[in-house]
């Protein structure tokens, strides 16, 4: 196999979100290391570090979008600016890769890049879609948008399904523009329906029901190889600079005390929520790590905002970093809980080293997150309102009180169902085999 995977060259296609740059990157570090070869398209925006990755070769495309683009809340707008102002520059790449006489065995592209499966469609590749959100996510963009109020009631006919609360997440989706919406859900599922197989960053386990339902739509073969960051090594990925010192902090906190927080790498808060938080966070008397981004509070640098009795009272029992090493944070001992936005490469990795949830969803599949998060897999908490009050007795219930055990000990018994989903017969190691025989 290897000596075969050795002519093999994969072109991998990327969208420039820190959420989606990262799974692309581990997938293209565990495709290399079966023996393919790999190109990297990428749009200029957030443009991935090469010297971090010297065995892949890098291509930059123009994508005309600007930092403050990525901070709307037009998401579906963002995504179709995206693949309309790609779709060209991204065909001639690959074009000239072709002519080059350098045979591409497949183009591997994020699956809000769905442009790459037609121009992959037109150039006769195969095209293999990566979706670096939950494979239940799949139905709520192709699927439960077409149906009417009553058949979609009696498409929820699963525990599973029905614990998240789908009638409620549907209306979450009608805070977008439906034109723009529905247009970019038609390019969507046409590309995911033209594809010649699904990569999804789960485990099988997490989302067994909704997986059934999603093979029933969808004719390409589904490959659950999550969760993609622990089948990886540790590699170079974050836009942001990282704070190394943190661990050092860690070490010096006891046994699962630390209630770590943080709202990943697109969400904004206002001033008066920055507040709330932090007073939250003093209150609650637990030691907390508070990763606050530049830019993330609106109408702010940083946390200038804070009043100077907040950082008296913090002391030395909170630290607030711009950004860190989520991983390495999460599988530290001193952190027995992450208040989370619920994205899903955050909530996999929670998951992976047994820490319970604090869920705090902003917009998109955060919220179906969150709802599996407390109403499937029982394993954290939602915080109904961003009050210091409700805050600082939401945290001690998670991280003090007998129901917060409860919580953490599910969240252990799925970080070993996880843990045994990566042994060599393992759901998700087999998973990945397939995948590599799909490809070959």
């Amino acid at each position: 196999m290897e000596k075969q995977n050795k002519a093999c060259h994969l072109v991998l296609v990327m969208v420039p979100f820190q959420g989606h740059i990262t799974p692309m990157l581990q997938l293209a570090t565990i495709l290399h290391s079966k023996g393919f070869s790999i190109t990297i398209i990428h749009p200029e925006l957030n443009s991935p570090n090469p010297s971090n990755h010297p065995k892949f070769a890098f291509v930059s495309i123009p994508d005309k979008l600007t930092p403050s683009r990525l901070l709307d809340r037009d998401f579906a707008g963002l995504a179709l600016s995206l693949n309309k102002n790609c779709a060209a520059p991204l065909r001639q790449c690959i074009e000239k890769i072709v002519h080059s006489g350098n045979r591409i065995t497949a183009v591997v592209y994020d699956s809000l890049m769905f442009c790459a499966q037609t121009i992959a469609d037109e150039l006769r590749l195969p095209g293999i879609s990566l979706r670096t959100s939950s494979a239940t996510t799949l139905l709520f963009l192709t699927v439960f948008p077409q149906l009417e109020e009553k058949d979609f009631i009696s498409r929820i006919n699963s525990p599973e399904l029905q614990a998240l609360q789908l009638p409620r997440l549907r209306a979450s989706l009608s805070q977008y523009p439906t034109g723009v919406m529905a247009e970019v859900r038609v390019a969507f599922t046409n590309a995911v329906k033209s594809s010649s197989a699904i990569i999804v960053n789960s485990i099988a386990f997490l989302e067994q029901e909704a997986l059934s339902n999603v093979k029933q739509h969808f004719p390409a073969s589904i490959f659950t190889i999550g969760p993609l960051h622990k089948l990886a090594p540790t590699i170079g990925s974050s836009i942001l600079t990282e704070d190394d010192e943190c661990i050092t902090w860690l070490d010096k906190q006891a046994l699962k005390s630390v209630i770590y927080v943080s709202f990943g790498s697109m969400a904004s808060i206002d001033e008066h929520e920055l507040i709330e938080t932090a007073r939250g966070l003093v209150d609650c008397e637990q030691p907390f790590l508070w990763v606050v981004r530049p830019g993330m509070v609106r109408g702010s640098e940083w946390i200038e905002t804070l009043p100077n009795r907040f950082k008296e009272r913090m002391g030395e029992r909170g630290r607030i970093v711009k950004w860190t090493q989520q991983k390495e944070v999460l599988a530290h001992g001193a952190v027995g809980g992450f208040w989370s936005h619920c994205g899903w490469n955050s909530t996999v990795e929670s998951i992976c080293e047994g820490v319970p949830m604090l869920c705090r969803p902003f917009f998109g599949d955060q919220m179906l997150n969150s709802s599996y998060v407390c109403n499937v897999w029982k394993i954290g908490l939602e915080l109904q309102e961003l009050e210091r009050g409700n805050i600082k007795r939401t945290i001690k219930k998670l991280m003090v009180d007998m129901e917060g055990n409860k919580i953490r000990n599910r969240a252990m018994d799925l970080k070993e169902k996880a843990t045994n989903c990566l042994m060599e017969y393992g759901s998700s190691s087999c998973s990945l085999n397939e995948l590599i025989n799909h490809i070959s």
